[in-house]
């Protein structure tokens, strides 16, 4: 049996360390409860409606990043402006053009973790635009890409569906051909600084029938990165929008194990 006074100063010990341990810990050692999602070129937030609805029904608090696509700069700065809403530690979410946006923004201090929805991830020094000559996409190969006399860039909507989204309903599709948001040319070759997934733990998800960017190149940055890696066989670029399910169900993955 335990003397009485030995007693006392041990239980004293124990909640000093733990108090301690408490006041230690990291600030995501919680389950992270928020979500940043930022879309991708020729697209703007509504895209994210499927996987929003998912995250909010489980409980997750759920931001959405418009960016104007006019600048990079001025996309990084979109997507920080939300990230300094955030009450607490969240995982930032991108599709497409918008990895590198998050890439450059998710330094901020707030993100616990990085989903790539297929989406690029360069390196420090690196644009997509680069990285995208090592595995070249079926639409770099095609002349579906046209561009404005200002040095705006869009998809000719008669070819959207093709290298977008083949796996939408047509009338879908052809809406977001119409609806799509033109992005400035220069963007595609921003050169990333300092990259977030050097630092943060990152998730990527790869659409296996992707037209616009590489399957190879998803594979190959994931591989490069350490990033938790799933596929989605047969999801065309647009996957965010076709399979809300599994793009939700890895958000969720990267929620319960950032910490």
């Amino acid at each position: 049996m335990l003397h009485g006074k030995f007693r006392f100063h041990l239980t004293a010990a124990i909640a000093a360390f733990s108090t301690l341990c408490a006041a230690t810990a990291p600030a995501w050692a919680a389950p992270v409860k928020n979500v940043v999602l930022v879309h991708g070129a020729w697209a703007d937030g509504s895209g994210w409606k499927g996987v929003y609805s998912i995250l909010i029904r489980d409980g997750y608090k759920v931001s959405i990043v418009q960016e104007p696509e006019t600048s990079f700069q001025e996309d990084v700065a979109a997507t920080r402006r939300v990230l300094s809403l955030q009450d607490g530690p969240c995982i930032l979410v991108a599709h497409s053009y918008g990895g590198s946006v998050i890439t450059e923004a998710g330094t901020d201090p707030s993100v616990a973790g990085l989903v790539y929805i297929a989406a690029h991830m360069p390196d420090a020094g690196e644009s997509e635009a680069g990285d995208g000559k090592r595995f070249p996409s079926d639409l770099g190969k095609s002349n579906a890409i046209k561009k404005t006399a200002d040095g705006f860039t869009y998809l000719d909507p008669a070819q959207f569906r093709e290298y977008f989204a083949a796996d939408l309903p047509a009338s879908q599709a052809a809406f977001m051909a119409q609806s799509q948001v033109l992005n400035a040319a220069v963007n595609f070759k921003a050169v990333i600084t300092k990259p977030a997934w050097r630092s943060k733990p990152s998730w990527m998800l790869v659409a296996g029938s992707d037209r616009t960017i590489s399957p190879d190149l998803e594979r190959w940055y994931a591989k490069r990165a350490g990033s938790h890696m799933v596929e989605v066989l047969g999801a065309s670029h647009c996957v965010y929008v076709s399979r809300p399910k599994e793009v939700a169900a890895l958000i969720e993955q990267a929620a319960s194990q950032a910490k």
